[in-house]
C-alpha cells in the first residue's frame, strides 16, 4: 500500500447515514485491543483557540523532555500534521503500516467508521507505537459524542471558547453547544475553563461538580502583553517573564491563559515543566493559518477565522495591528456561514471585499453569490473567477504598504500560499 492507496481508503469510508455515538469507536478499540488506554492525555474541546492551545501545550511539554503526542484537525497542507510525536509529522510509511493494521478490524465491525473515528483509531495506535508519555489530544467536533472521548479521564480537559458553530449538530446556544463540549470532562480528572460568558462557565463548573472534577477558570488578567508586531508578541504571566510567542494574533493572549494554567496544574500532579521549557517551546511554537504573516510588503495575513467569534476575535487583532489603517480582505467561506453576524465584525475595518470561492465543492459558497451579500455594507466589492485572481487583484490593490488578510475558511490558506507563491 502506497500514501496515495492508504489515503484513499480513510477518505473513502462512507459515513452519511451514520448516528452520532462513541459505539463505532469503542467497537473498533475493543477489537484493537484498546491502544487508547496507554497513553495520558490532555484533551481539548472547544468552538475556537482549542488549536492554537494545543500546538502551545505540545510544543511546551515537549521543550521539557516529554515523548508529547499532537492530534489536530483538520489539516491544512498535508494530512500528515494531524499526528506529532515531538513536533515531528507522521511519515507516510507510518501511515501506510497503520492502515493495512487496521483495516481487517475495520471489516469485522458491525457498521463501518466514520472517516474522523478511522483518524482517531489511526492516532490512538500510532501514538501507544510511539511510546508517547503524553498526548495532547484535540476533539474534532462537540466533545460528548466525539470520537477522541473514548479515552480515560485525561490529566487535564481543556475548555476553550465557545461560540455559535455547527449549530445543527451542536446546538442553537452558548449552553447547549458548551453541554456538548462539557462531555470531556471525566471524573477525577483538572479541568481549565476559558473565561467567557458566565452562563458558559456555569455550565462546565457544573459538569465538574456532577462526575467530581477539579475546576480552574484562567486568568487571562494576569497575561501582561509587553509588545506586539507581525513576528511575535512577548507577554508576563506571573513569574513567567518575557515570553516570546510567534503567534501574534491578539486572541492568543486568552489562549495562552489556558496553557500558563495547564502548566501549573500538571506542575503539581508531579510533572517537571521548568520555565526554562515555558520559554523554548512557546517561542518555537508553529501552528499555521492563526493570523499567519505571509509577507510583509504589503503585508499579507491568512486567518482561518470561520464563524462569528472567530471574525470578532480576527478582528480585535486586525485593529490592535493597524491602527486605523483599511485593509483589503480576501473572503471565501462555506454556504451554511452565518454571514449577517461574521462580516460586521470587520466592515469597518475594510477598505474592500474581494470574493473567492473556496475549493471545497458542495459546501462552498460561490463567489458571486457572497458579492451579493457583501455588497450591503457599501464599500468596493468583486467576484474573483479564481483565488489565485483574487490574490492578484489585492496585491495590485494593495500596493507596498497596504494591507491584505485572507479568511473565512480553513479550506482556503493552501490556495493562497499557493497562489502568492506562483505570482
Amino acid at each position: 500500500m502506497n500514501i496515495n492507496e492508504a489515503l484513499e481508503y480513510i477518505h473513502g469510508i462512507k459515513w452519511q447515514s451514520q448516528k452520532p455515538g462513541l459505539s463505532r469507536t469503542e467497537e473498533l478499540m475493543g477489537l484493537m485491543g484498546h491502544p487508547e488506554g496507554d497513553c495520558r492525555y490532555i484533551h481539548i474541546a472547544g468552538t475556537n483557540g482549542k488549536g492554537s492551545t494545543a500546538a502551545m501545550l505540545a510544543a511546551v511539554l515537549t521543550a521539557a523532555g516529554y515523548k508529547t503526542g499532537l492530534f489536530t484537525s483538520p489539516h491544512i497542507y498535508r494530512f500528515n500534521e494531524r499526528m506529532q510525536v515531538s513536533g515531528e509529522m507522521i511519515s507516510d510509511e507510518d501511515i501506510c503500516s497503520l492502515v493495512e493494521y487496521i483495516k481487517p478490524f475495520v471489516a469485522k465491525m458491525k457498521e463501518p467508521p466514520t472517516e474522523f473515528e478511522l483518524i482517531s483509531a489511526i492516532g490512538f495506535e500510532y501514538f501507544k507505537r510511539q511510546k508517547c508519555d503524553i498526548v495532547v489530544l484535540e476533539v474534532g467536533l462537540g466533545g460528548r459524542m466525539d470520537s477522541t472521548n473514548v479515552i480515560p479521564a485525561p490529566e487535564v480537559a481543556v475548555l476553550a471558547a465557545i461560540g455559535l458553530d455547527h449549530t445543527g449538530i451542536l446546538g442553537n446556544t452558548l449552553t447547549e453547544i458548551a453541554a456538548e463540549k462539557a462531555g470531556i470532562i471525566k471524573p477525577g480528572c483538572h479541568a481549565v475553563i476559558y473565561r467567557q460568558d458566565r452562563s458558559v462557565e456555569k455550565v462546565f463548573t457544573d459538569k465538574c461538580k456532577e462526575v467530581g472534577a477539579v475546576p480552574h477558570l484562567c486568568e487571562p488578567e494576569k497575561v501582561i502583553p509587553l509588545s506586539l508586531d507581525w513576528d511575535v508578541q512577548v507577554v508576563d504571566y506571573k513569574e513567567y517573564k518575557a515570553m516570546s510567542i510567534p503567534l501574534t494574533g491578539s486572541y492568543q493572549i486568552k489562549n495562552l491563559s489556558m496553557v500558563f494554567k495547564t502548566i501549573e496544574i500538571l506542575n503539581e500532579k508531579g510533572y517537571n515543566i521548568l520555565s526554562e521549557a515555558v520559554r523554548t517551546g512557546l517561542a518555537a511554537v508553529k501552528w499555521p493559518c492563526r493570523f499567519e504573516v505571509l509577507m510583509k510588503e504589503p503585508v499579507f495575513i491568512v486567518d482561518g477565522a470561520h464563524n462569528p467569534q472567530g471574525i470578532e476575535a480576527t478582528a480585535e487583532s486586525l485593529s490592535a495591528h493597524c491602527k486605523g489603517r483599511k485593509v483589503t480582505f480576501i473572503i471565501g467561506v462555506m454556504a451554511d456561514k452565518d454571514l449577517d453576524t461574521m462580516i460586521p465584525h470587520i466592515a469597518g475595518l475594510a477598505r474592500e471585499f474581494i470574493a473567492v470561492t473556496p475549493d471545497y465543492p458542495g459546501r462552498a459558497m460561490e463567489a458571486t453569490l457572497l458579492k451579493g451579500h457583501l455588497e450591503k455594507y457599501g464599500l468596493p466589492v468583486m467576484a474573483a473567477s479564481s483565488i489565485k485572481e483574487g490574490v492578484r487583484t489585492a496585491l495590485d490593490h494593495a500596493g507596498t504598504d497596504g494591507i491584505i488578510c485572507a479568511l473565512g475558511s480553513l479550506y482556503m490558506p493552501v490556495d493562497i500560499k499557493k497562489s502568492i507563491e506562483d505570482l
